[in-house]
């Protein structure tokens, strides 16, 4: 059986007679290893020795034989391969007899076709080509087609070379913005200034721009007007929540369902190399083991890096220096310094209530309107009841929850008008020269109740249609009670009551300080629910007021005989910050002296020890608060004296503005002069 032995051998051995001989012959020509060998030749009987071989035959026939089979198993697979080459040979040649190609030929060919119709750079067009020539040597069955399919589909879908010509009219962008967006100088001003820029130079580098604000004052949709402005495609890629480098940078072709990052994803979505890109919600972005994604950034926002921007994916460059990317965030707070430090931050403030007021007037109402089917028409809003809705309804920088009221309230109009309408089959048909049908009328009467008039009169004619005009008494019937009320200045001067200023991403509002002097042993009471920063002010505070004692005509022990609560007012609502300084200090001067504080007055300012005052931030969110609450008097830190620009004309002129560097003109102003009684 075995191809290796002679066959000299084989005749000579079947020619022995002799048992030891030919156990010696067969033993001979069997591979054995040295010590089996050893074992054989030591055995001297010549039957054993015989039978031992014999032993060792049987185990070389079994090897034999599945040796065999093992080669016979390769040549069936051979042949099967070579069989179905042969078949697929002659199929190719049967299909170009019918003149059909190949089908992964011809989409191999159209792939060739897109790759130089392109415009790709030489090294991506050299890389394209390359993975192609692998492409079309392999088998269709191998795993690896796909995989190289799907890379090319994605080379040859980006665009290289398309781009938009921007509109570089000045007054068409500027007409635009202020059609979509109302308020928002900086911004606008910021796009015209590019505008000017590139129209006198093309080589200007893109801007890149960080709107940072509260939710709802309409970052994200500024992007797609400022898009529309320039007449570039948009696109928006929201980084909220993303923890892994990869979503950004694209996974590695090894991993199964590699895709590029959404970096890539939103070049393709927009078709052109000069697309406006918001990275919306930029100051949301994790960080886990998987990487920083934030460190990924920092080379798409470095106009220096994003001209050779490399995806995992596609492991080529690709040029993103042309875009406008503008990234969005509710604080600055999040984002590491290094990638703050490549953007142009501007800051969006909360609306005020005019702006918000004008909004709600010509924007939403009329959005809400068409969402509901109804037309000015059936609906109308007079300032008082949108003032209402602002007031009572909301509480926020934007108008996110004002639209949802009015929606709420088109909701239920929408209901009245539907129920009114006859059903189709009783709507009488229009005749000649006959205007179509008319709704039903909804009048109001002068309390502001709703009464329904007839829909169908008794000849069956559909009356004329008066408008419905929703008042503030409406308002309160279709959204309920009030939910949000605004502080108002105290109704008369008050001994240890002071009026300060806050403001939150929501707005600002006016709160009161109120200290209380008892006796006792010279303790100091905080309540209001502080934080550390406000404990500190107010420390801050007594201690200036303790070493002015002499100037103020106190005691010089009124401290140790008396103890001292400081409150402020909504104790279920933490308060914290600086600028409650000034105003703690003056309820404090105003409850040991006795001496009234005004309360036509607010201030808000930093004390320090030496009576000095410093200067605070959301000046026009504070100044707005105070307007509303009926305040006449505003004082403010010296160096705050540039912030009055910020803040609307009408608010400034029925506002006096006292600005101050030292304490003792703080409360010249803010205290009455009336006499001082002794204390104690």
């Amino acid at each position: 059986m075995s191809k290796n032995l002679a066959e000299e051998t084989v005749v000579a051995a079947m020619n022995v007679d002799d048992p030891g001989r030919l156990a010696d012959m067969v033993a001979s020509t069997v591979n054995l290893e040295l010590a089996q060998r050893q074992a054989t030749l030591e055995m001297l009987d010549p039957v054993a020795r015989l039978s031992h071989v014999e032993t060792i035959l049987e185990r070389e026939f079994r090897l034999l034989e599945l040796e065999r089979e093992i080669h016979q198993q390769a040549q069936h697979e051979v042949d099967a391969t070579q069989r179905e080459f042969f078949l697929r040979e002659q199929l190719k040649v049967l299909q170009k007899e019918l003149g059909d190609l190949d089908a992964g030929n011809r989409d191999n060919d159209e792939l060739r076709t897109k790759i130089s119709g392109a415009s790709m750079p030489a090294i991506v067009a050299e890389r394209a080509n390359r993975e192609l020539d692998r492409l079309q040597t392999m088998p269709s069955a191998s795993p690896e087609v796909g995989v190289i399919r799907t890379y090319l589909d994605w080379l040859v879908a980006l665009p290289w070379s398309t781009r938009t010509d921007d509109l570089l009219s000045i007054s068409n962008a500027s007409r635009v913005l202020e059609e979509h967006h109302y308020g928002l100088p900086k911004v606008k001003e910021r796009i015209l200034e590019y505008l000017a820029v590139r129209k006198l130079s093309a080589r200007m580098r893109t801007p890149l721009l960080c709107f940072v604000g509260p939710p709802g004052v309409g970052k994200t949709s500024l992007g797609r007007s400022i898009a529309t402005a320039l007449g570039r495609k948009f696109v928006r890629v929201s980084l909220g929540g993303i923890r892994d480098e990869a979503e950004l940078r694209g996974h590695r072709r090894t991993y199964i369902g590699a895709l590029p990052g959404r970096i890539i994803q939103g070049m393709r979505q927009a078709g052109t190399v000069n697309p406006v890109f918001v990275l919306d919600e930029i100051d949301k972005l994790g960080m886990d083991f998987r990487g920083d994604p934030s460190s990924a950034l920092l080379e798409i926002l470095d106009p220096e890096q994003n001209v050779n921007f490399s995806d995992h994916y596609l492991e080529v460059p690709y040029d993103l220096s042309q875009v406008i990317f503008i990234a969005t965030a509710n604080q600055l707070d999040t984002v590491p310094s290094p990638l703050r430090d490549r953007m142009e931050v501007i800051d969006l403030p909360g609306y005020t209530e005019e702006e918000k007021l004008h909004i709600a007037r010509n924007f939403l109402v009329g959005r809400q309107r068409s969402e509901h089917g109804l037309t000015d028409k059936y609906v109308k809003f007079n300032d008082a009841a949108l003032r209402r809705v602002i007031r009572e309804y909301t509480r926020e920088a934007g108008v996110r929850n004002l639209e949802r009221e009015l929606a709420t309230i088109c909701r239920k109009m929408a209901r009245k008008v539907a129920d009114l309408l006859p059903p189709p089959d009783l709507i009488p048909p229009s005749t000649d020269g006959a205007s179509e049908a008319v709704a039903p009328s909804i009048a109001v009467g002068s309390q502001g109740a709703d009464t329904v008039e007839p829909s169908v009169s008794e000849g069956g004619d559909l009356e004329a249609v008066r408008h419905i005009t929703i008042t503030p008494t409406l308002v309160r019937e279709h959204l309920g009670p009030r939910r949000y009320s605004h502080t108002a200045a105290s109704a008369a001067d008050e001994i240890g009551v002071a009026t300060g200023l806050s403001w939150s991403s929501v707005g600002g509002d006016i709160t009161t300080v109120e200290v209380t002097l008892m006796e006792g042993k010279g303790r100091l009471v905080l309540t209001g629910q502080l934080g550390d920063v406000m404990r500190e002010s107010a420390q801050a505070a007594l201690s200036y007021t303790r070493s002015q004692a002499s100037a103020l005509n106190l005691p010089e022990d009124f401290h140790e005989r008396m103890d001292i609560h400081i409150h402020v007012p909504a104790g279920a609502t933490p308060k914290d910050g600086p600028s409650a300084g000034i105003t703690i200090a003056t309820a404090l001067v105003s409850a040991a002296t006795r001496r009234p504080a005004r309360r036509d007055v607010a201030m808000t300012g930093e004390i320090t020890l030496r009576g000095r005052v410093l200067p605070i931030g959301g000046v026009k969110e504070k100044a707005l608060a105070a307007h509303r609450a009926g305040v006449r008097t505003l004082i403010l830190p010296e160096r705050n004296r540039r912030d009055i620009i910020d803040i609307p004309a009408d608010v400034q002129r029925d506002l006096t503005f006292v600005f101050v560097e030292q304490m003792d003109a703080v409360l010249s102003v803010a205290l009455t002069s009336s006499p001082t009684p002794a204390l104690g």
